[in-house]
């Protein structure tokens, strides 16, 4: 009978040993279910995240920001100007940004320009190539790199930047600049002129060409000549 009795004490206490391992496991789970959500939601990248960290966003697009309208590659194409045909262009790539409401587009050309303008009677009156060039607002031509510009008199323009506006039919640089002519060669470091490139000045130039003999002059022939300063050609 005693042993009956202790037999059941040992299951009684071994079954509130079980309800008390159950019931801490319970509560561990728990716990962990608990932590868990909370690491989840606190990762989470919303503006309910724990970390407190302000959510970076770009500026909204204004009116003045150039965006790229149109993006070509290999053009070879002619323009015309009141109904006449006055341009042909190759370039490799061919980029139009819209600017404000209402303003002219931008011309970029990143991989190189090559420009031939067209007279009345539909002849070469200049030839125009540079690495880079852009078009701002269809009034001011920029041309940058090795740009090199031949007139209709066969003249050769060799500089990195030139600067051609449409409305006022001028070109014009503040850098090196090399002209070379049938007659003579010459160079200066600034530089204007009409935009048929014959007619300009060079200034803080040197060159060198033929002169007329006189009578002090050696009788050898003609001799090459050098001047400085400013030089104005008509």
């Amino acid at each position: 009978m005693e042993k009956k009795e202790g037999d059941r004490r040992r299951y009684v206490a071994s079954s509130d040993e079980d309800r008390g391992r159950y019931h801490s496991k319970s509560k561990t789970n728990v716990f962990y279910l608990l932590l868990s959500s909370f690491i989840f939601f606190c990762l989470l990248p919303t503006p309910f995240s724990c970390t407190g960290e302000v959510e970076h966003l770009a500026d909204p697009i204004s009116g003045k920001d150039s965006l790229l309208f149109m993006h070509s590659r290999g053009i070879n194409t002619f323009i015309s100007d009141s109904g006449v045909i006055r341009y042909h262009l190759v370039v490799e790539e061919w980029d139009i940004y819209n600017g404000n409401p209402g303003e002219p587009t931008t011309w970029k050309f990143m991989k190189g320009l090559l420009m031939e303008r067209y007279d009345e009677k539909f002849h070469v009156d200049l030839f125009v190539q540079s690495d880079t060039a852009y078009l701002h607002k269809q009034q001011l031509w920029e041309l940058r790199g090795r740009v090199v510009v031949r007139n209709v008199n066969g003249d050769v323009f060799h500089t990195e930047e030139l600067f051609w506006d449409l409305d006022k039919h001028e070109m014009w640089n503040k850098t090196y600049m090399h002209i070379s002519t049938p007659e003579r060669e010459l160079e200066g470091t600034e530089f204007h002129s009409n935009e048929q490139m014959t007619r300009y000045t060079v200034f803080n130039s040197v060159g060198s060409f033929p002169v007329t003999e006189t009578s002090t002059a050696p009788a050898s022939g003609d001799s090459l000549g050098t001047t400085r300063g400013r030089v104005q050609e008509k």
